[in-house]
């Protein structure tokens, strides 16, 4: 199980929990504060990543959840307290991806998973939420706070978190180096310009993606922005356009 998982301090009490060994190469963090400690995301679930937490801190972990997909909600089965933007709530009781189709995913390319791991065992985690957020909740976890970013486009209730005191922007699957996701039913493409927008106007420091690399630079903002402006000047912004490349992303819509 620990050699699944792979640790890094980010700074004196944030910490990054990945899986490397998988093709979506997942981040979640682990936030600590005076009182608690919040996880943003929980993984594939193929493992139990509260075990890795509770080895950095013995304070009560929270989880907060930027969206509703299977690679973000897979460890959640571990945790009692959550939180779940307003607009995925029901995705949270009732994942709207079958089950079949998630594990084609999490198979799609060879892995070297865990010893115990078993395909035909894997699961949705599906429940109810403790804390129902909306844009500009407030996350308060001891002489820490988190400020909650609506920004739909990837999915309807897709969050980043962004913590002021250190410019921090936890980006969930709104920003990263590798292919953007906008072409799903559930996905838009003009939502997630927007966000990306919106995002834009804060003054970050660090952008923490939930995917790949965990060193971006934060002017891969003002690129992805300018990529997406790109695509709409050309008249293609809208599902079904196909891939566009750029030096580092791609955005499928």
């Amino acid at each position: 199980m620990d050699s699944w998982f792979q640790t890094e301090q980010i700074d004196e009490n944030t910490f990054v929990i990945s899986e490397e060994k998988h093709w979506e190469q997942t981040h979640c963090y682990l936030l600590l504060g005076s009182k608690k400690a919040l996880l943003i995301d929980t993984g594939l679930g193929v493992a139990n990543i509260k075990k890795v937490a509770e080895l950095i801190t013995d304070l009560p972990i929270e989880v907060v959840t930027t969206h509703i997909h299977w690679d973000h909600i897979g460890g959640h089965k571990y945790f009692d307290f959550i939180y779940v933007h307003e607009a995925e709530v029901e995705w949270l009781a009732q994942f709207p991806v079958p089950r079949s189709v998630v594990v084609s995913n999490l198979l799609k390319y060879p892995c070297e998973f865990p010893a115990d791991f078993r395909a035909e065992d894997y699961n949705i985690y599906h429940g109810k939420p403790s804390v129902i957020l909306v844009d500009d909740s407030k996350i308060d976890i001891g002489n820490r706070s988190i400020r909650v970013v609506h920004t739909p486009g990837h999915s309807p209730g897709h969050i980043c978190l962004y913590e002021e005191e250190r410019q921090y922007l936890y980006t969930g699957d709104l920003v990263y180096e590798g292919c953007l996701y906008a072409f799903y039913p559930t996905t838009d493409p003009v939502l997630f310009m927007k966000s990306i927008k919106k995002v834009k106007q804060l003054p970050v420091q660090r952008l923490l993606p939930a995917h790949h690399s965990l060193q971006i630079p934060v002017t891969l903002l003002e690129e992805i922005d300018n990529g997406f402006e790109q695509i709409m000047s050309a008249g293609k912004l809208a599902q079904g356009n196909g891939i566009f490349d750029f030096q580092y992303f791609k955005i499928h819509i």
